[in-house]
């Protein structure tokens, strides 16, 4: 089970740690999913945590039939080093 939940309303996914918020701001693009960054609370760096905000992102986007697009760099890092993800790639 994973606790990243996704944010229409805000268009970002979002990961909650010690009371600090984790984000990953998206917008629509062509019927992908865009990733436009990517930002972590200071106090949350080198723990992991915007792996697993991302890695839950994606499983979102694969459960949703998607595809995405990795404007930001560490989403584009991110599936440079996790190859199972790179089907949902939109280009």
């Amino acid at each position: 089970m994973t606790d990243v939940r996704r944010n229409d309303a805000e268009q970002r996914y979002e990961l909650e740690i010690d009371g600090l918020t984790a984000i990953a701001a998206y917008r629509m693009e062509d019927g992908a999913v865009a990733f436009t960054h990517t930002v972590v609370p200071p106090e949350l760096e080198g723990r992991g945590i915007g792996s697993r905000l991302i890695k839950g992102a994606l499983d979102d986007v694969r459960a949703r039939g998607l595809r995405f697009v990795p404007l930001c760099t560490f989403v584009a890092g991110y599936a440079e080093r996790h190859p199972e993800v790179r089907d949902l790639l939109a280009r």
